[in-house]
Order: structure tokens, then C-alpha cells, then sequence
């Protein structure tokens, strides 16, 4: 199973980007994804994780209000909806899940994407 995110770009202080993450080899309709990133020269942020009864589970304080998940059943995508983004935004951004229905910390049981690069920067 091999997870995909895309949407990553450059934007503008102030703006918004939306992510995507998918799956193959397994419908993401099944489980909870978690999105985290990881900035040059600083650790991993866990940012947030919906699960499979889509409630959404907040683990940084610094996106709170500004980051939101959402599913499409139809589509089998997560998304993450990234608004007022700030230049400490600045990352790249993964999903990760471990396939099951719960939001539980990630750890070695996660599968992860590729990453997709956010650059917020005017």
C-alpha cells in the first residue's frame, strides 16, 4: 500500500492551499489519515488526523483554526484545507496512516507518502 500526497506549491502569506492524499492498494474510505510536516532543520509536527467517523483530532496548537480535514468518499481522498497559511508554514507535508479506524499517534506502524512541498513565501 503506497500513500500520495499532491497539491504542494508556493503561495503567498496569507493564502490557501488545499492537499491531497491518496492511496493505493487500499481505500483511505477505511481508515484514519494523519498529516504531519517537517521544515528544513527542525523535527516532525504532527498536525492533525481524522478518523474513520471523521472527527478530526488537533495535535499543534499553531494550525489550529487554520487547518482543517476533510473526506471524499467518492473520491477516496483526504483532505487537508490549509488557510491563512504563514511563512513558518514552510514545509513538507506528508499523510500517514497505520490503516485502521482510530487516530492514534504516529509511529512505526504508519505508513507515509512522499511528501509534498509547501513554500509560503511572497
Amino acid at each position: 500500500v503506497q500513500l500520495v500526497e499532491s497539491g504542494g506549491g508556493l503561495v503567498q502569506p496569507g493564502g490557501s492551499l488545499r492537499l491531497s492524499c491518496q492511496a493505493s492498494g487500499f481505500s483511505l474510505n477505511f481508515a484514519a489519515v494523519s498529516w504531519l510536516r517537517q521544515a528544513p532543520g527542525k523535527g516532525r509536527e504532527d498536525l492533525l488526523c481524522i478518523n474513520l467517523q471523521d472527527v478530526t483530532t488537533d495535535y499543534l496548537d499553531s494550525v489550529k483554526g487554520r487547518f482543517t480535514l476533510s473526506r471524499d468518499n467518492a473520491k477516496k481522498t483526504v483532505y487537508l484545507q490549509m488557510d491563512n497559511l504563514k511563512p513558518e508554514d514552510t514545509a513538507v507535508y506528508y499523510c500517514a496512516s497505520d490503516f485502521g479506524p482510530n487516530c492514534v499517534g504516529i509511529g512505526p506502524s504508519h505508513t507515509w507518502g512522499q511528501g509534498t512541498r509547501v513554500t509560503v513565501s511572497s
